[in-house]
């Protein structure tokens, strides 16, 4: 399976004088999975209601290879999304909630018992979804996403709320599908939520585009060296000569832009003993912290 590519191109939605998304661009590729991060209040469910057809974008547009959602000849599947956890009639069971969506589409009862199968729900089917509790809602939303078995996913906070081993099931379930070639992006505002699931990552903050890339290349910039001389001094002249950015503190030198290997080649060209030289790394999370501004996090 060969899923559909994602593409957000200068999207921008506003709510009257609140813009909700600011000029945001980026692609999601198909066989990953890619995180869409944000605090709270980003722009993150606004630009993923664009992307499938719920909110008009006030310029730019959103696309799966290149076809607007409303366009798609058969939306359900080429694409599965799940954006609302409680988007279901309380009095219906699990099984007939996907059986009205199935009817819809033309999809018979038997890849509705089989996508429940696949989410873990088989033994709770007929029971009433209004009694079902939340990971249990948020299985019910995804086999409803994979109905069509599509070739792409788009999942709103589908860890939000769940207990260890829900999440656990989860990580490992998305991180199937990409496997078998589907393209999915989940949202989520915590990068500690989707950490350990997710390939790639677009971080959005304010509506507007903060970082995509790898989470690798997430921290590869935030990397800094922790080195110490006699002649603190001197040395911080010379790494800074060099390109470093340095910062002075009670124990030594902290410098970024240089890597330990480079900084000990400049130590010894200027007769400089060093005494202390250990790379540091910020955790991942306070990386995205740094970026969105903690203060967003709720």
């Amino acid at each position: 399976m060969t899923g559909a590519v994602i593409e957000i191109q200068g999207l921008t939605k506003r709510f009257g004088g609140t813009t909700a998304v600011d000029d945001l661009s980026f692609r999601v590729e198909p066989g990953v999975v890619t995180g869409f991060l944000g605090p709270n209040g980003a722009g993150k469910t606004t630009t993923l209601r664009s992307l499938v057809g719920l909110v008009s974008p006030t310029s730019g547009r959103a696309t799966f290879d290149g076809v607007a959602y409303a366009e798609l000849r058969d939306p359900l599947r080429t694409v599965g999304t799940a954006l609302e956890a409680s988007s279901f009639h309380p009095g219906r069971s699990g099984r007939d909630h996907l059986r009205v969506a199935a009817a819809a589409a033309g999809i018979g009862d038997a890849r509705v018992d089989e996508v429940l199968e696949w989410v873990g729900l088989t033994a709770a089917a007929r029971r009433r979804a209004g009694g079902y509790s939340l990971g249990m809602r948020q299985r019910l939303g995804l086999a409803f996403a994979l109905l069509g078995d599509p070739g792409a996913l788009v999942l709103d906070e589908p860890i939000n709320g769940l207990d260890p081993e829900g999440i656990r099931w989860i990580r490992e379930f998305l991180r199937r599908l990409a496997a078998e070639g589907r393209t999915v992006l989940v949202s989520s505002h915590l990068l500690s939520e989707v950490q350990q699931t997710v390939d790639r990552v677009v971080i959005i903050s304010q509506g507007r585009l903060a970082y995509q890339g790898t989470l690798d290349g997430l921290e590869a910039g935030t990397a800094r060296v922790h080195v110490d001389a006699a002649d603190r001094a001197e040395l911080g002249r010379v790494l800074a000569a060099e390109g470093g950015a340095v910062e002075t503190s009670p124990d030594g030198l902290h410098v970024a832009g240089l890597d330990a290997a480079r900084i000990g080649e400049l130590a010894l060209g200027a007769g400089l003993a060093l005494r202390l030289l250990v790379p540091e790394k910020e955790g991942l999370e306070d990386v995205f912290l740094g970026i969105v501004g903690e203060g967003g996090v709720r």
